[in-house]
């Protein structure tokens, strides 16, 4: 999508009362941005090749996708602004990462994680970054 379309979009959807903001995503690409609240936003995707989608991150992270929207590769900009302004967010109802899986049958899910992944040690954290400190003060 280019800059113009992303902007009229943009537009549109504030138009509507949707807190969204053009996102510069690449060289000549563009996206929207949707603030749902707080740190969580929809990352909407709109490379009109692979069509409409979006990602859905908590300060930076994953945490559920819209799939694709199916014939949204010929959607013109008022359907565009229609399906985002239209789309339930509850993370209930969102597709999680750990459902969207690579190598496995359509119908085969696989075993969700037990819960979410480690964080590693504060003490760590700062064990590593210690030697710059010290290489610093020499």
């Amino acid at each position: 999508m280019d800059a113009d379309r992303a902007a009229r979009v943009t537009d549109e959807l504030r138009a509507r009362g949707v807190m969204a903001h053009t996102v510069h995503a690449g060289v000549y690409e563009f996206g929207i941005r949707v603030v749902l609240d707080g740190a969580i936003e929809a990352l909407w995707d709109l490379d009109g090749a692979a069509g409409l989608d979006a990602e859905i991150v908590n300060e930076g992270a994953l945490i559920g996708f819209v799939p694709h929207v199916p014939g949204s590769e010929e959607f013109t900009e008022e359907q565009l602004v229609n399906c985002i302004a239209g789309t339930d967010y509850a993370l209930d109802t969102l597709q999680r990462p750990a459902d969207r899986t690579t190598g496995q049958a359509s119908g085969d899910t696989g075993a969700a994680p037990a819960g979410p992944p480690r964080a590693a040690p504060s003490d760590r954290r700062r064990q590593r970054r210690a030697h710059w400190l010290r290489r610093g003060n020499r």
